[in-house]
């Protein structure tokens, strides 16, 4: 038996009214104002078959069941799953395609999706990667290769590129090929690909979703029921459901989503300006900025512009390590979306499975860094870039 979402009662209310309260409802057992953490890994049947909806925390858990209740709801989606990971998620959708799918991807996109699609599922699908910016290569691919699936990411990671999701998914549609949207970045507060025709939407809940660096989890939302039974059914079947205790996480960091990417954002926004003038900087990529190439689709589907930056160090490798190693305030570590901010280097650490020729062919240089922007005093985080900039 699956859990299918019940109509979405929150529809009328705001994000951060969503956020709090979906999901989110006193226990009706003790009235208290948190949930119960049902941390058990099996339920009692009155009889045998008999039971009040929960047999086996693999398949259902109550914990996880109001995270999705929630997870729906921000998303503005009929259904959803959490999961133990956000790979498991992509695995998840590749197992449901046929074998031999002709899947499209982004040519720019998180090391781990390049990896498992090009190191786990070669032999299983056939990929293809293109410039989800250029509409005109996405349609000449889209017509030559009947995929059966697009793997969408906007705004790209790491090179932050926008592509516009309403076009691509109407692209889609018309070639019956179902699309998929890594909404990582953005999180539901600023961009909800379903509102714009995608089929499915995924998160790394580990990410801004959660917003505190202590769960790995994640999700994915749709509207059709028949994409949700067969992707619950190989949840169940292969296994990797999110634990009961980290949903409870989740369901606490998702409470202040709306504040906390507020924040990431204004900081951003400011450090991207400032970044941009600084001598030692040779470019930044952040899609707040009005010379950005996508800022104008990234005005018409998205909220706000996120908090994560990318930029080029000027001199390569050697002036790029010095920044990792004198920031005091951006800790040296892969990962985003936490409250406190993060600085890495794409080709040494989170994009170093890609290819050596199709990072430099990306723009993933030596002198590229990434940083997620945390919620602490702005003027605090210019100060410590710029002290190890200088």
């Amino acid at each position: 038996m699956t859990h299918l979402k019940k109509e979405n009662s929150y529809s009328q209310y705001g994000m951060a009214t969503k956020s709090i309260h979906a999901g989110g409802a006193p226990d009706p057992v003790t009235g208290s104002i948190m949930p119960a953490i049902h941390q058990t890994s099996t339920f009692v049947q009155s009889a045998p078959g008999e039971h009040l909806g929960y047999e086996y925390s693999r398949s259902h858990n109550p914990t996880r069941t109001r995270l999705e209740e929630c997870l729906a709801a921000i998303e503005s989606a009929d259904y959803a799953l959490a999961t133990s990971s956000g790979m498991s998620i992509t695995t998840l959708i590749m197992h449901m395609l046929p074998v031999g799918s002709n899947v499209i991807c982004g040519d720019d996109v998180y090391g781990g999706t390049n990896r498992l699609f090009n190191k786990v599922f070669q032999n299983i699908h056939h990929f293809s990667f293109v410039d989800t910016t250029q509409l005109n290569l996405v349609e000449e691919i889209i017509k030559s290769k009947k995929p059966k699936l697009f793997w969408l990411e906007t705004p790209t990671n790491p090179m932050l590129k926008i592509s516009d999701v309403q076009k691509i998914a109407a692209l889609c549609k018309a070639h019956d090929c179902l699309l998929c949207v890594d909404n990582t970045f953005m999180s539901p507060y600023f961009q909800r690909p379903l509102t714009l025709g995608a089929d499915i939407v995924m998160h790394s809940i580990t990410k801004y979703i959660n917003g505190h660096s202590d769960v790995v989890g994640g999700c994915l939302m749709t509207n059709r029921k028949d994409l949700y039974e067969k992707l619950w059914f190989l949840q169940n079947a292969t296994g990797p459901s999110q634990s009961p205790f980290d949903s409870w996480l989740v369901l606490r960091g998702l409470k202040t989503l709306s504040v906390r990417m507020e924040r990431h954002a204004q900081n951003a926004q400011k450090i991207a300006e400032m970044l941009a003038k600084h001598t030692k900087i040779e470019k930044v990529y952040y899609p707040g900025l009005p010379e950005h190439p996508g800022h104008e689709i990234a005005k018409k589907q998205m909220s706000g512009f996120g908090g994560m930056i990318t930029f080029v160090v000027k001199g390569g490798l050697t002036p790029a390590k010095q920044v990792l190693s004198k920031v005091k305030l951006f800790s040296l570590a892969e990962s985003l979306g936490g409250v406190e901010s993060l600085i890495e280097h794409p080709a040494i650490m989170t994009h170093a499975s890609v290819p050596a020729d199709q990072r430099a062919k990306l723009g993933i240089s030596d002198g590229l860094l990434r940083i997620s922007v945390g919620i602490e005093d702005v003027e605090d985080l210019i100060k410590d870039l710029d002290n190890a900039l200088s």
